[in-house]
């Protein structure tokens, strides 16, 4: 895991907010690919530091997830 992204500028990155997100604001994140990791960040406050992982992590856990 690469740990918090703190610093670094993520406004550039593309974010998706997942598709179970209802519009009602619950519990959410949002998810953005950058070089070399993926970034995670709650969608109810996008000023907060971001989660960053390695590509791989995200894809285990992905697949994990979907079971």
């Amino acid at each position: 895991m690469s740990g918090e992204t703190a610093g670094l500028d993520t406004e550039a990155l593309t974010w998706f907010k997942s598709s179970y997100s209802a519009g009602d604001g619950g519990q959410c994140i949002e998810v953005a690919a950058g070089i070399g990791a993926v970034h995670v960040r709650d969608s109810k406050d996008t000023t907060r530091a971001a989660l960053a992982v390695e590509p791989t992590a995200w894809a285990a856990f992905v697949e994990f997830a979907a079971r």
